[in-house]
């Protein structure tokens, strides 16, 4: 932080007011007794220029309340000591009235423009300093790397450049409403004033005098999207009131630290966003390579457990059963296999959709129909209106699916209980649902079930991995549709998902 000296404190040429006066009796002083000597040899006009050299000179010097009593002085001096009779304020010629009018009006115009004119150019290099601090604050949080070092910057600007401690307090991440503890033991803050400069966006100042340690001004930190939080201003005893170019300076910084609090924060968040990017990228590159390795092995096993039954003569009892176990549990590990690839390729965006115009009840009957078994247990009802018109969509990957929806519904229904498949028309959409009679979904957290690896009961005793919602939800949302899930009031689950109706095709009927 740059430690030059702070405008607020810095007054080039300020003295005190006994300091001021004492020096103007002595300049007046010194002026006639110069002039004494001279008054036989110059004209009384001249030695009235003296005096004005020296209101002048005092007023460049010690400013304007100077200038005004080193006038005074002027008139009164000249007329004791030069204007006959000498040594009274008495006056022979009555036109030395006009002189001394005319000097007193001139010397107090002349220390009136030139105290001005000092006190602009004072006032101008109070500016270039502000100017600069602001600049070389500026560029600090510009290069800060962390939210602590902006904080810092600040604490330390507001210390140097106005005499004062500030304190910068930030929304906590787990509630925005919620500020987090005083950066500075110095500057006292009130928690209320601090919320409400926080919600209103607005300037908070306090009636207390200065000097106390508590702050007595709430900057809001306002930076484009939100406000990011408090900067807390607490002034030195010595400070009366708050000069509205230091709070020009004050609203200024925090404006530099709401910018840089602002970027750190998307900074953060761009982090954050890549991080995840890379670990699923990594995690879809590991299960796609776990699943090529896999696949092949795990059909081999399936072959193998199948031709056990084929051996002649027939295996005893025993050996069947352990056969169709072995059998059953390497499918059901192909399946697992077979899901995870899909959910790599489906992330990794290298699935083609091979879309046609073909009716939606042949899909949901081919998948019916490949299910077998494990559908045996569940009468599966389909209702689809008779003007369901075509649409357009990949075959294969909508089998899946209705697969997953299907063998979900069985798995958590018990014996007996039937499965619903319902389609309507929306208004560009066709919306296609699958419902069980089952417990139904657990409450919160819906959209939660469609990410990688979530069940519905974490602790089911039902075997699965939680990919196959996932996967029914890339494959709805590659089509342009999307998916949710909801428990039904009658009871039991409800999984309803769309898919885009476009224009299909119009079919010309053959001639006779």
């Amino acid at each position: 932080m740059n430690t030059t000296e702070s405008p607020a404190t810095s007054r080039p040429g300020r003295r005190s007011p006994i300091g001021q006066f004492a020096l103007t009796i002595a300049a007046c002083i010194g002026t006639t007794l110069l002039a004494t000597p001279l008054l036989g040899h110059l004209d009384l006009a001249n030695i009235v220029m003296l005096f004005l050299l020296t209101v002048l000179l005092i007023a460049v010097t010690l400013g304007r309340n100077a200038a005004v009593l080193a006038s005074i002085l002027s008139v009164l001096l000249f007329d004791i000591f030069f204007v006959e009779p000498r040594f009274s304020l008495a006056v022979d010629n009555i036109q030395y009235l006009v002189t001394f009018a005319v000097m007193l009006a001139t010397a107090l115009i002349t220390g009136q423009l030139a105290a001005g004119l000092k006190q602009k150019a004072r006032e101008a290099e109070i500016r270039e300093q502000r100017t600069r601090a602001l600049y070389e604050v500026a560029r600090q949080l510009a290069g800060a790397l962390t939210v602590d070092q902006v904080i810092d910057i600040a604490q330390q600007f507001v210390r140097i450049q106005l005499n004062a401690e500030g304190a910068v307090l930030l929304p906590e991440d787990s509630s925005p409403n919620a500020v987090g503890r005083t950066t500075n033991p110095a500057c006292g803050t009130d928690a209320h004033l601090v919320k409400v400069a926080l919600n209103s966006g607005q300037l908070v100042r306090v009636g207390e005098p200065a000097g106390t340690g508590d702050a007595s001004l709430y900057l809001p930190l306002q930076a484009s999207m939100r406000v990011r939080g408090v900067l807390a201003v607490a002034f030195a005893a010595d400070l009366p009131e708050l000069a509205p170019e230091n709070q020009a300076l004050l609203e200024a910084l925090a404006s530099l630290a709401a910018i840089a609090v602002e970027r750190l924060h998307y900074v953060e968040v761009a982090n954050a966003s890549q991080l995840d990017m890379v670990s699923e990228r990594l995690r879809s590159s590991i299960l796609s390579a776990l699943s090529h390795d896999l696949r092949t092995p795990l059909t081999a096993l399936v072959g193998l457990a199948d031709s056990l039954f084929l051996i002649k003569p027939s295996l005893p009892p025993t050996a069947l059963e352990t056969a169709q176990a072995l059998h059953e549990q390497a499918a059901r590990l192909a399946g697992l296999v077979g899901n995870l690839l899909d959910m790599a390729r489906l992330n990794a965006g290298n699935v083609t959709l091979r879309r046609e115009w073909q009716p939606l009840e042949e899909v949901i009957g081919a998948s019916i129909k490949l299910l077998g078994n494990a559908l045996a247990t569940h009468p599966v009802r389909v209702a689809l209106p008779v003007d369901l018109p075509l649409l357009e969509f990949d075959a294969v990957l909508l089998e899946r699916v209705f697969c997953n929806l299907l063998e979900n519904a069985a798995k958590y229904s018990p014996e007996g209980a039937k499965i619903e498949i319902a389609a309507r028309s929306l208004e560009n959409f066709v919306e296609v649902s699958v419902c069980d009679h089952g417990p139904g979904f657990p409450s919160g957290g819906k959209d939660q079930l469609f990410a990688m690896f979530v069940r519905g009961e974490a602790g089911s005793t039902k075997p699965g991995t939680g990919l196959g919602l996932a996967i029914c939800r890339a494959i709805v949302e590659a089509h342009g549709g999307t998916i949710a899930a909801e428990n039904r009031q009658e009871g039991g689950a409800c999984v309803r998902f769309t898919l885009p109706m476009g224009a299909p095709p119009v079919l010309e009927e053959e001639g006779a």
